[in-house]
């Protein structure tokens, strides 16, 4: 028999502690909630007697009136016995889910912003996504990525299914550690596999380095695609001989690359994950006939997809608007939704896609919200923002920090910011601060030096602290700033 929610909430209030009352359930033995007590954030057990409490968590046992109370600290162990009490906690697959948006979030803080924003639309959020760079620049690792999430889906009480993301993913070793940290989607970047120079060889270049390949592999391609048009849900995407040699070129050895990965995920998890293919990493914009011959030789190796991100025209630069033709990229935009129609209706992905309002009305129409967003350092920014509203002196100090950092950034990032529209700090208010944070340049500043920033001693702890502090203040700015993403792709509110 678990004791009342009051009692527990009293016997904390003892200890200066307090519920997030969201986080409460009720395991029939046991009441699990997540508190905060003695200035830290732990995990609470309680029920009449020590031998009611859920088995295989690490925590001390508190003696109250007539109950027994183990609180635990948010560890890797405790993280795994919590998804293990409650599966609603840990990532699933998300195939079947019609409309999914990746939030990535740097500092395992978000979620909570995340989830309020999320409820109110007809889609499920991807809570736990990084890459292997933003690992790396935030000193994490994939189980901290998840674990973190798992905490933070049971403050809220998020029991409608999340997915978790190891993004942007090059090598089977590293998909091997995202999925024993529990990570359900893959997004497999062939960037390293694909022969991308071969875009702009010459005809005689493409020959040579066809006719190398084996002779059926290159009767295949020619019977397959050589002059030959495709329809594909209206549209037509035509396919002549020399651009089926150069897709040759370019993609088979990443295509055999992708079967490897798929083989290992299938071993791994069965059916239960999703797959994304990412050719986005490239200078050159996708062209519909390569995306056709990219998906047709997946189907030929029996892979199935949950999402593919090519490589749009404009610029989807990081922590800004879209930069290009709106009417030509929707015209692009809409034979790339033809073709993951024609071929089994996967979800078209947009990767960068945080902030790229000016898209989003003709993303949302044009798959009718069969897509993924995928979402990162703006959920970092709105903690900027929260910083420069709590604590002014700390965000003059990381601002200025910022600009000393940027060159290493760059080398990871592009972005083409004019830092000459930034106003010097001296000429600000306080009060002024904030604001800063819609002016596209100084954005784009902070966006990238995330990872000099967080490791900077005298400011990463100062930051995590000031933003713990405040979190009610940060989680409502992410909430608002993922409401106004949702509300641009036009998602129906939730049922």
């Amino acid at each position: 028999m678990a004791m009342t929610p009051f009692a527990l909430s009293a016997a904390l209030s003892t200890w200066g502690g307090r519920l997030y009352p969201a986080s409460l359930v009720d395991t029939g033995a046991a009441l699990v909630a997540l508190a905060r007590v003695e200035g830290r954030k732990i995990l609470v057990q309680a029920s009449v007697q020590a031998a009611g409490l859920p088995p295989g968590f690490d925590g001390e046992i508190r003696p109250a009136t007539g109950t027994a109370i183990r609180l635990c600290p948010l560890t890797h162990e405790n993280a795994v016995a919590l998804r293990r009490l409650l599966p609603w906690a840990a990532p699933v697959s998300l195939r079947n889910r019609r409309t999914t948006i990746g939030c990535g979030d740097r500092l395992g803080r978000a979620t909570p912003g995340h989830v309020r924003a999320v409820r109110q639309f007809a889609a499920s959020p991807v809570l736990a996504q990084q890459s292997m760079r933003e690992l790396t620049l935030t000193r994490r690792t994939y189980e901290n990525v998840v674990d973190d999430v798992t905490f933070l889906v049971l403050q809220e009480g998020y029991r409608a299914g999340y997915g978790a993301d190891g993004d942007h993913l090059k090598t089977l070793r590293d998909i091997g550690v995202a999925v024993d940290a529990g990570m359900a989607m893959i997004t497999l970047d062939l960037t390293e596999k694909m022969n991308a120079a071969a875009e702009n060889w010459t005809p005689a270049a493409v020959e040579a380095a066809f006719a190398e390949l084996p002779e059926a592999v290159r009767r295949r391609v020619i019977d397959t695609y050589a002059d030959r048009a495709f329809d594909v849900d209206g549209g037509v995407v035509t396919i002549d001989g020399l651009e089926a040699r150069r897709c040759a070129v370019m993609y088979l050895a990443a295509m055999d690359f992708a079967g490897e990965a798929y083989a290992l995920l299938q071993q791994r998890r069965g059916d239960a994950f999703d797959l994304e293919i990412s050719i986005d990493e490239t200078k050159a914009p996708t062209l519909p006939a390569h995306h056709l011959f990219i998906i047709r030789e997946l189907l030929q190796r029996d892979i199935v997809i949950s999402s593919l991100a090519p490589r749009f025209i404009g610029e989807f630069q990081k922590a800004i608007d879209y930069i290009g033709d709106l009417a030509e990229f929707e015209r692009q935009f809409r034979l790339h939704c033809a073709i993951a129609k024609a071929y089994g209706g996967y979800k078209i992905s947009i990767h960068s896609g945080s902030d790229k309002f000016a898209v989003y009305p003709i993303i949302g129409r044009t798959t009718q919200h069969r897509v993924h967003v995928k979402t990162a350092g703006t959920s970092w920014l709105e903690a900027v923002r929260a910083i420069a509203v709590a604590d002014p002196g700390l965000y003059r100090r990381l601002h200025a920090r910022a600009f000393e950092v940027l060159p290493e950034a760059l080398k990871l990032y592009h972005i083409t910011p004019d830092l000459t529209t930034i106003p010097a700090l001296a000429t600000l208010k306080d009060s002024e601060l904030p604001a800063l944070m819609e002016l596209d340049a100084a954005r784009q500043l902070l966006h990238v030096t995330y990872g000099g920033l967080l490791g900077d001693p005298a400011i990463g702890p100062a930051f995590l602290a000031a933003l713990d502090a405040g979190e009610e203040v940060y989680y409502r700015g992410v909430e608002r700033h993922f409401v106004r993403h949702l509300r641009a792709l036009g998602l129906e509110a939730a049922g």
